[in-house]
C-alpha cells in the first residue's frame, strides 16, 4: 500500500454556505432555554458530525403521499463528534417545488431503533427564529444553531411535520436504520404511540456540531459498498462506523466522518442516484469542516458496461480512461478546497451473479487499481482490493469477506476495509485553503 506523508498545513476556514439564511433567530427548547450565538466562537468552527447523500426515491422507496399529510417523521442518525451546540441542513435539492416545514426539533434518542427520547431532551428547532421554514425547489436550509449535549456515537432523534407533501421527494434511501411516522405535530414528544417504521431517511443532509477549530471531518464517497448495502438495520455497522471505531480505540484526535455512498452509484453516470461528479461539491467539497475525503468507486461504472452489452476493446479503453480522468477532476477539486483524498482501489467482483463480469472487466479493473496505486495524484491510498480479495483468486472475494453475492464485503469484509485505512493519512496532509 502507498502512503505519501505530509506536514499538517494551516486547517481551512469554516465556510459560510447559505448566505441569505438568518442564523440569529431565537431558539426555542425546552424550559426557555437561552439562545448560543449563530456562529461559532473564535476558537470553534462548524464540523459535520453526520450526513448523508441526496437523491430522487424510486419505486418502494417514495414515502406515500398520505405519510406526508399532517405527520410527523423521526429519523435517527449516529453523531461522530461530540455535541454542545448543534445545527441541521434539511434537503430540497431534487425538489421541484417548495417544501414546507411546519415544525421540527431536535432530542437524544434512547437506542437506535427506537422512536423513544431521553426524558428533558427534546428542542425545537428554528430557522431565522421561525418554527415554520418554506426551502426553495433545489436548496438546503440551515437550522438556527440549539444548544443540546450528545456524546461521541450518541444517537440523535430529527423530527420534521409536514402538512403536505412534496411533488418529487428528496431523500436517502440506504439508510439501514429505521424512520418513524405518527400523525399529527409530535415534533417534541417523547415517546410516540404506534408509529409505523420505513428505512429510507427524507430530507436530512447533514448535523452540524461547534468544535475546537483543530477537529476536521473525513467525507466518504462512493457506491453501495461504502452505503453500507447488507448492513443490518440498526447496527450502525457499516465499513464508516467500524472506521470510527477503530480511530476510537486507537485514540486519534476527534474527527467527523461522514458517509456519502450512494448504492448503485457511478463515477461517470446517473445510476440509482446522481453520477458522483455531480454531487461532489454537495457531499464532500462545502461539507463543514472537511478535511479529508475517501473515494471508493467504479464497480458499477465497470460492471454496466459489460452487462449492458456491446463493449468492444476500444470502449472498455475509452471507460478506464474516462475514470481516471474523472478522478483526477475530484483530486484537483478537492485539493484546491483545502481537502486531502485518499483512493480507495475497487474490490474483487468475479463472483457477482449481477454482473457476471468476463476476464476482460477483470483486466479493466486490475487497470484501474493500478492507477489508483501508482499514479500518484491521491494522498494517500486505501487498498480494500488487497484487504478483501482471496489470495488464491485474485479476481474474487474472499469466502470469509463475502457477504454471499460475490460483490459486497459482509460484517468481516467490513472490519478488514476499515482496518485497511491508512490512519496516517488523517494525521498529515500538504493541502490548506489560503
Amino acid at each position: 500500500m502507498e502512503t505519501r506523508q505530509y506536514g499538517f498545513g494551516r486547517r481551512r476556514p469554516a465556510r459560510l454556505r447559505f448566505a441569505g439564511l438568518a442564523l440569529a433567530g431565537a431558539l426555542i427548547a425546552l424550559g426557555a432555554q437561552a439562545a448560543p450565538n449563530a456562529a461559532a466562537s473564535a476558537d470553534e468552527h462548524w464540523v459535520s458530525a453526520w450526513g448523508s447523500a441526496q437523491m430522487v426515491p424510486d419505486g418502494g422507496n417514495v414515502l406515500p403521499d398520505a405519510l406526508w399529510r399532517d405527520t410527523s417523521l423521526r429519523q435517527i442518525v449516529r453523531l461522530s463528534l461530540p455535541a454542545h451546540v448543534l445545527r441541521v441542513r434539511v434537503s430540497n435539492v431534487f425538489g421541484t417545488t417548495p417544501l414546507m416545514l411546519d415544525a421540527a426539533a431536535v432530542g437524544r434518542a434512547r437506542q437506535p431503533g427506537s422512536p423513544e427520547l431521553q426524558l428533558g431532551s427534546a428542542r425545537a428547532l428554528r430557522f431565522g427564529g421561525e418554527t415554520a421554514v418554506m426551502i426553495p425547489a433545489g436548496a438546503e436550509y440551515l437550522s438556527d444553531p440549539v444548544e443540546l449535549d450528545v456524546p461521541t456515537g450518541g444517537d440523535l432523534a430529527v423530527s420534521m411535520h409536514f402538512l403536505g407533501e412534496p411533488v418529487r421527494q428528496t431523500g436517502h434511501p440506504g439508510s439501514r436504520a429505521k424512520t418513524f411516522i405518527v400523525s399529527g405535530n409530535q415534533v417534541l414528544g417523547e415517546q410516540w404511540k404506534d408509529p409505523q417504521a420505513v428505512e429510507r431517511w427524507y430530507d436530512l443532509a447533514d448535523v452540524e456540531v461547534q468544535a475546537p477549530r483543530a477537529t476536521g471531518a473525513l467525507a466518504a464517497i462512493g457506491d453501495s459498498i461504502t452505503d453500507g448495502h447488507g448492513v443490518p438495520t440498526d447496527s450502525n455497522t457499516r465499513w464508516t462506523d467500524l472506521l470510527y471505531e477503530r480511530m476510537q480505540h486507537e485514540h486519534l484526535p476527534a474527527m467527523g466522518i461522514v458517509n456519502t455512498g450512494i448504492g448503485g452509484g457511478r463515477l461517470l453516470r446517473d445510476g440509482l442516484g446522481p453520477n458522483l461528479m455531480s454531487r461532489l461539491e454537495r457531499d464532500v467539497l462545502t461539507r463543514a469542516g472537511a478535511t479529508h475525503a475517501v473515494v471508493m468507486i467504479g464497480v458499477n461504472d465497470l460492471g454496466n458496461l459489460h452487462r449492458n452489452g456491446g463493449e468492444g476493446p476500444a470502449e472498455r479503453a475509452r471507460l478506464v480512461a474516462d475514470l481516471e480522468l474523472g478522478l483526477k477532476q475530484l483530486v484537483e477539486r478537492a485539493h484546491a478546497e483545502g481537502i486531502c483524498v485518499i483512493g480507495g482501489t475497487v474490490t474483487p467482483y468475479m463472483g457477482s451473479d449481477y454482473y457476471r463480469p468476463n476476464a476482460a472487466n477483470e483486466a479493466d479493473r486490475q487497470q484501474f487499481n493500478a492507477w489508483i496505486r501508482t499514479s500518484g495524484g491521491f494522498d494517500a491510498v486505501a487498498d480494500f482490493d488487497a484487504a478483501l480479495r482471496d489470495p488464491a483468486h485474485p479476481d474474487s472475494l474472499a469466502k470469509w469477506a463475502d457477504i454471499g453475492d460475490g460483490l459486497h464485503p459482509g460484517t468481516d469484509g467490513r472490519k478488514a476495509m476499515a482496518e485497511a485505512f491508512p490512519l496516517d493519512a488523517l494525521r498529515s496532509c500538504k493541502w490548506h485553503r489560503p
